[in-house]
């Protein structure tokens, strides 16, 4: 048993590394023409498979498990999805089930065992070889070698040489390490025939049910199956594709459509040349007239070909013509003045300070609504009696100036046409002298424009 089984796998190994050189074909080139540097967008990169098998605990990477000398073949079966992500290798989820089984134990009380392999997933990545050639258009053969990382779950049972059957009673989880190699053979555009062998090394030495000196197990799986190509029928599979094979078409083509531009472009050189003196002619013209067409002395934004007003002074709002916009007209009515003026009335601020008592927001909201509604420019100035230092009165009147200005923006005034000044004790309008002289002196005026 052991003697066949590793003459097959010399076999298998002597096939897939020989696959790459010898089976390839000249057939399928012109229907799997990708242009080169396309993205993996033109290509069948996903596919899915299955495969179906002999489980053993015998591998050639070192023979038989330590703990059992005989092995025993057991069916499995496994499936697979796979994403290409360059020609030379891809990435993909193999899932693996069936069972393990060997005898001839070291230890002489046990006589056989039974793995049942639950499941076990892995994620491994996959290269492929021998796939670029430059000799064909299209591989039939690829040889391929995977190593990934998993997690398995099994349960042990074993029989002792009494014949007694015992079985562990419970699930095992551990990790391993999944290596592989084969080939497949495209047998239709998208389907592959897949023949490979892999190697799990378990992390543990209990897969099957016999712990000896610590050597972890490992069994092996060789197998046959189907490979779909997921897709667009049109597209090629990535993995089977020869880039070779449409560099080699591309620079074909190439060369017969500069060749055939060349001998056009032989027969219009004459006419060209006529075309490039004209077109130097008529680009002078152009030119004349565009600077005719593009000078704006007076740097208001209308050529003076078209500014029926030259010369006016920077910064003037000109319409079309170049000529100054009349400033538009604004009409005050005697119920917006009444409006303000109960505002300027009604105004109150905490003494010494510039917070608005709250009495006069009612007066204010409709000066803010007013600007609002007919977006008026409103200037407030600051005024203050002479108590106090000059520069302290100055500072207080613009606060106050400044606070009733945020008082409008926030009820939805446009800050930009607010302007507030200060000007403290420099403007009375009354005695000082007098306490009623101070008190109208303490003032913000409003003035709508």
């Amino acid at each position: 048993m052991k003697t066949n089984l590793k003459k097959a796998a010399l076999i298998a190994t002597g096939v897939m590394l020989s696959s790459g050189v010898f089976a390839q074909s000249n057939d399928l080139g012109s229907a799997d023409y990708v242009q080169p540097f396309s993205p993996s967008s033109s290509f069948r990169t996903w596919s899915v498979g299955v495969n179906g098998g002999l489980l053993n605990p015998y591998t050639f990477f070192s023979g038989h498990n330590s703990d059992y000398k005989n092995p025993n073949s057991k069916i499995g079966y496994g499936a697979f999805i796979k994403d290409q992500f360059t020609h030379g290798w891809g990435l993909q989820a193999n899932f693996l089930k069936g069972e393990v089984a060997g005898h001839g134990a070291a230890d002489p009380g046990l006589g056989s065992y039974q793995t049942d392999l639950r499941w076990a997933a892995d994620l491994a990545a996959n290269f492929t070889f021998a796939n670029i050639s430059w000799r064909n258009q299209q591989n039939v053969i690829q040889t391929y070698l995977t190593a990934g990382v998993g997690y398995m779950q099994y349960r042990p049972g074993f029989t002792l040489a009494n014949g007694t059957v015992i079985d562990i009673g419970h699930d095992i989880k551990s990790a391993y390490i999944p290596v592989g190699v084969g080939f497949k053979i495209q047998v239709a555009k998208g389907i592959n025939i897949d023949l490979g062998y892999q190697v799990n090394f378990v992390d543990a030495d209990n897969f099957d049910g016999y712990n000896l000196n610590g050597n972890n197990d490992k069994f092996g799986y060789a197998h046959a199956g189907l490979e779909f190509a997921l897709g667009g029928k049109s597209k090629p599979q990535m993995a089977a594709h020869n880039p070779v094979s449409s560099m080699r078409h591309e620079y074909l083509m190439t060369e017969q459509k500069l060749q055939s531009e060349v001998d056009a472009q032989k027969t219009q050189n004459d006419q060209l040349r006529s075309d490039l003196d004209a077109t130097k002619a008529s680009l002078a013209a152009t030119n004349a007239n565009l600077a005719k067409f593009t000078a704006d002395e007076d740097g208001d934004g209308v050529p003076d070909f078209f500014d029926k007003c030259p010369g006016t002074a920077a910064g003037t709002k000109v319409d079309g013509s170049g000529c100054p916009l009349a400033p538009a007209k604004v009409i005050i009515t005697e119920e917006d003045r009444r409006v303000v003026n109960e505002a300027i009335k009604n105004l109150e601020f905490d003494f010494g300070k510039a917070t608005i008592r709250a009495h006069s927001y009612p007066s204010l909201e409709r000066v803010a609504r007013l600007l609002t509604d007919k977006n008026f420019s409103l200037k407030l100035a600051g005024h203050t009696d002479n108590v106090g230092s000059n520069d302290a009165n100055l500072m207080l009147s613009k606060d106050r100036a400044e606070s009733v200005k945020s008082f409008l923006v926030s009820k939805g005034a446009n800050p930009s046409r607010i302007e507030a000044t200060g000007y403290g004790e420099t403007q009375p309008i009354a005695t000082n002298k007098t306490a009623k002289g101070r008190q109208m002196n303490r003032r913000v005026e409003f003035t709508l424009y």
